[in-house]
């Protein structure tokens, strides 16, 4: 099927998942991303054969990628995370990448370069996919929001930039380099975001906000799009750029037009979450390499395991480096939401069988085991808070969020 039969088709897919997550609601609460890959999967190769992505189909794909990056970059309020939460999320993800690569020599078998694709995949948060949930089911406000966002923020950045480093194919003091280079010309760019917008800026995104010129909007692209070329130039992951351009339009919007940052957000959302974000996990599920996971045991097998093994090298030092004003739900909670992870997991195992580091194989089983962890994490969080906000409410004290952590 020609492209343009492939993308109704996604497109589709993509109508008809926010209908069955509605549907399903009273039975069980379904992540709409998992909804998103499963019918992506049934339209794949391996079961209809009905959808064939091709280079206009992938190339929007990978925008939605970005897009998914960049709106996760634009939640991180850094001022609410600094001080020590943000020295305690510093202090956990390096530790999650020694347990991450030395645990990827084992399922390896002593292969460096794929126990580093395997060991990168194992640190990441999918905080693009958290943070939507935990707003839509109210647990984004107050301090468990901002140390989740903290902690999340740094899963999210922390394996882009080691894919950096160690997936480049470079030497890594040459990546160093470019790194560094990159990271200067970012922080440039910061100091320039946070001098004053001159007046004309803030009157033309207002008078432009209900036009068809959509000044703001267009200046956001634009942005996002700067930022992925400047990776590419430097010859880094696109998502280090589109990462640092929400880091970029927070800083920008927010100080020159900040009583309408949030509506002009809000229609670059409706572009993300409503056509683009969803391609991209359609189009996983699509790819995803089902007869390679169903017909090997061992790959099979490595699914709970990977499943294990993302709680135990991402969860368990988010739970050990957790702010000490947290309770014990509200840790586990948070080690649960961390260890939840699916779009770097994509990005870093497509990246592994490019390169021929990995195969499609165990490749299937890092991508089913971060669907699991979407499917399954968030959901045991939440219950997790629900409950220890239910004991407290029974013992006559408010618990925080206690009602809102029953919307999911």
């Amino acid at each position: 099927m020609k492209h343009s039969g492939t993308l109704v088709l996604v497109l589709a897919a993509a109508v008809l998942a926010p209908l069955l997550v509605h549907a399903t609601r009273r039975v069980a609460r379904v992540p709409l991303v998992v909804f998103e890959i499963v019918l992506g999967v049934l339209l794949g190769p391996h079961v209809l054969d009905w959808a064939h992505p091709d280079t206009v189909v992938d190339a929007l794909s990978d925008l939605g990628l970005s897009m998914l990056i960049f709106l996760a970059g634009y939640e991180i309020d850094f001022g609410a995370v600094r001080g020590d939460t943000l020295r305690r999320a510093l202090s956990a993800w390096p530790l999650s990448l020694a347990l991450g690569i030395g645990l990827g020599f084992l399922v390896s078998e002593g292969e460096v370069f794929k126990a580093f694709v395997v060991g990168t995949a194992l640190t990441s948060t999918a905080l693009g996919t958290v943070l939507p949930m935990l707003r839509d089911s109210g647990q984004l406000r107050g301090r468990f929001g901002t140390v989740v966002s903290g902690f999340g923020a740094v899963g999210e950045f922390g394996p882009v930039v080691a894919m950096a480093l160690l997936l480049s194919g470079r030497r890594p003091a040459e990546s160093a380099a470019l790194l560094a280079a990159f990271g200067a010309i970012t922080a440039a760019a910061v100091f320039w975001a946070l001098r004053p917008r001159p007046p004309w800026f803030g009157e033309l995104t207002e008078l432009t906000l209900h036009s068809s010129g959509q000044f703001a909007v267009r200046f956001v692209m634009l942005l996002l799009a700067s930022m992925l070329a400047l990776a590419g130039v430097f010859g880094l992951d696109v998502l280090l750029g589109a990462f640092a351009a929400g880091v970029l339009t927070r800083l920008v919007l927010r100080r020159t037009v900040p009583g309408s940052s949030e509506e002009i957000v809000g229609r670059v959302e409706a572009l993300g979450f409503g056509f683009l974000v969803p391609l991209f996990y359609i189009v996983t599920g699509i790819e995803f390499d089902l007869d390679a996971l169903l017909h090997d045991t061992v790959s099979l097998l490595l699914v709970p395991a990977f499943l294990a093994l993302f709680l135990l090298v991402r969860g368990g030092p988010v739970y050990l480096f957790a702010p000490r004003d947290l309770d014990r739900a509200d840790r586990l909670a948070l080690a649960l939401f961390s260890a939840t992870c699916l779009p770097l997991v994509v990005a870093i195992t497509t990246i592994g069988v490019d390169q021929k580091l990995l195969g499609t194989d165990r490749a299937a089983s890092l991508v089913c085991a971060a669907m699991l962890s979407v499917l399954l994490l968030p959901a045991l969080a939440t219950r997790v808070r629900g409950r220890a906000a239910k004991a407290v409410g029974a013992e006559g004290r408010p618990g925080e969020d206690g009602e809102e952590s029953e919307a999911w």
